[in-house]
């Protein structure tokens, strides 16, 4: 653990060095290139917006209802992704039976959903959360499903010689090798749940940090989109490590895991 240590912190230096730099050019850089405010504002032109917003335009109140949206349809889209994706991996038959409307279900564009649940379900939460839900949902069947198509048959085997029911080689075998499949897919869907989310405040919110960006959009204020933006990759950040986080705590006793905290 100490031999790493050094490299940690040469890489967090340089990290800051990257952000420090990156910060430096957003906040000179358009100045000296003679970029309009209201095309490119500087860094501080943000700040002072974001400070601005977060009272008058409620800042705090559409990032919860965003984040809460995400958390929602995140949760619901990883367990239905991951209940049909063991479901079909259990059983062969039912997989040749439903993989081409679920072949057709995901070819089609997710986002295209997000008008119709509006027309059904009005301007309410439910068509975001349905929109993260659609999106969420493939990444973590497709995980499961292919973890579950290339398991250890001489493991599967072995249990079943010590008269391990259908059930208990699930539990005991199959589960268990196909986590880092879904944790794999779950790191992958935490960012799309926002993406779904943003999409469906987008075509018809009244609330949530989407329907602030159409609203500063419609108002020409940039530095207002970019506090929102960032927000949006704040919530984003947040729950892509929420994830690492439980793939940590979940599958502590795997060697990729032990160097990866190491």
């Amino acid at each position: 653990m100490n031999s790493t240590s050094p490299k940690a912190l040469q890489t967090l230096l340089w990290s800051a060095v990257v952000l420090i730099v990156f910060l430096a050019l957003w906040q000179w850089g358009p100045g000296a290139l003679g970029v309009p405010s209201f095309i490119l504002p500087n860094f501080t032109k943000v700040i002072s917006e974001g400070v601005r917003i977060w009272s008058g335009e409620r800042l705090f109140f559409h990032t919860a209802v965003t984040a809460l949206e995400v958390g929602v349809g995140f949760v619901l889209g990883a367990l239905l992704g991951a209940v049909i994706g063991y479901a079909l991996g259990v059983s062969p038959r039912v997989e040749a039976v439903l993989s081409p409307y679920l072949l057709a279900l995901q070819i089609a564009p997710k986002v295209a959903f997000a008008p119709l649940f509006v027309m059904w379900l009005g301007y309410t939460m439910y068509p975001k959360i349905l929109v993260a839900v659609l999106i969420v949902f493939f990444p973590v069947l497709i995980n499961v499903l292919q973890a579950m198509r290339t398991m250890d048959l001489d493991m599967i085997n072995l249990a079943r010689s010590f008269s391990a029911n259908r059930w208990q080689v699930f539990r005991n075998v199959e589960f268990p090798s196909t986590l880092p499949a879904l944790f794999s897919g779950l790191r992958i869907a935490s960012t799309l749940a926002v993406i779904g989310v943003v999409v469906g405040e987008l075509v018809g919110g009244n609330m949530g940090l989407g329907y602030l960006l159409v609203f500063f959009e419609g108002e020409g204020n940039t530095a207002a989109v970019f506090v929102v933006i960032a927000w949006l990759t704040v919530i984003g950040i947040v729950a892509y490590y929420a994830v690492v986080y439980a793939e940590n705590k979940v599958l502590h006793y795997l060697p990729s895991m032990e160097r990866r905290n190491a």
